[in-house]
């Protein structure tokens, strides 16, 4: 192999270590594109059904409930229709707890036990904070909605929410 030959090697490899680089650079940035790209479930075909003292109030529901729904949650959604929230299945009981990093709406967090009752409803959270949100006690399930729409709905601790996600373990 003459000089040139091993020259032209050299050039040639460097230039497909560098696609490689870049390639994988560019499969990085996507990935990371990716993962701040808001999650959108589909809206369940039954709405859940607040029981309250006002009487019964409707809204639709997207479900999260697998580990990475509801790890991403509403992360980067920068809209949710006024009469939507999103529940979260937990699969068991144990104390909850939420944050909102990454989370550009303010919501409400309606912490509910396993047969839909209402444990604790923690409103108007702050917007990309990293501070803990605890449901205080024990639940099962977490419904998010808009900041205000708790109060709108006449929600209050007891208040019972029926849907068939939740009622598979209602009494």
């Amino acid at each position: 192999m003459t000089g040139a030959h091993i020259m032209v090697r050299n050039v040639v490899q460097r230039c497909l270590g560098f696609i490689v680089v870049l390639l994988m650079a560019l499969s990085v940035q996507t990935a990371v594109a990716q993962d701040n790209e808001p999650m959108r479930l589909e809206v369940d075909a039954n709405p859940l059904t607040f029981m309250t003292s006002t009487g019964e109030q409707q809204i639709e529901l997207e479900i999260a409930d697998t580990d990475e729904s509801r790890m991403r949650g509403l992360m980067f959604r920068t809209d949710l229709p006024l009469q939507r929230g999103m529940l979260f299945d937990f699969k068991q009981v144990r104390l909850v707890l939420m944050w909102m990093k990454n989370t550009p709406l303010p919501l409400d967090m309606v912490f509910l036990h396993t047969d839909g009752r209402i444990a604790v409803i923690r409103e108007n959270t702050t917007p990309f904070s990293e501070n803990i949100v605890s449901s205080g006690e024990p639940v099962a399930y977490v419904i998010e909605l808009n900041a205000g729409m708790a109060k709108k709905l006449g929600l209050n601790a007891g208040d019972k929410a029926v849907h068939p996600a939740i009622c598979g373990r209602c009494d």
